[in-house]
């Protein structure tokens, strides 16, 4: 809680630990009970909001925090939206060259295949962008 004079106080969005998507739409998704607004990173230390909102977003700076947690994932789920969009060549061969393999494909289909390899206890992590 923020102290007098402080004003609020806003966090980053996170829910420590791996846990399946229960739902998507509507511009959000919901998991462990709780619902999120937006777009979200699933990797091993948890669940983050997500800035990004359309692929052009996704870029190696927006992935920091997949780079950083490398070495525990072995394939990235890319939820590009409603489609299946690619992701840029540079970056499907930066996330190569850290150990990484990508899978881009809609959002809806990275949630139910993050579900069963997450079910399968698999290195597994997703970008998620939100759709409506």
């Amino acid at each position: 809680m923020a102290k007098r004079g402080e004003g609020i106080v806003i966090r980053d969005a996170h829910f420590p630990g791996r846990v399946p998507i229960d739902a998507y739409g509507d511009g959000g998704f919901r998991f462990a009970e709780m619902s999120h607004r937006g777009s979200i990173l699933c990797v091993p230390s948890g669940i983050y909001g997500w800035d990004a909102r359309a692929v052009a977003d996704i870029d190696v700076a927006a992935l920091e925090r997949v780079f950083q947690e490398a070495g525990d994932i072995e394939v990235l789920l890319v939820g590009t939206g409603e489609t299946l969009v690619p992701i840029p060549a540079d970056l499907k061969a930066a996330l190569r060259d850290a150990g990484i393999r990508s899978d881009p494909m809609s959002t809806g289909a990275a949630v139910r295949t993050y579900n069963v390899l997450l079910s399968e206890d698999r290195a597994v992590a997703t970008v998620l962008l939100a759709v409506d």
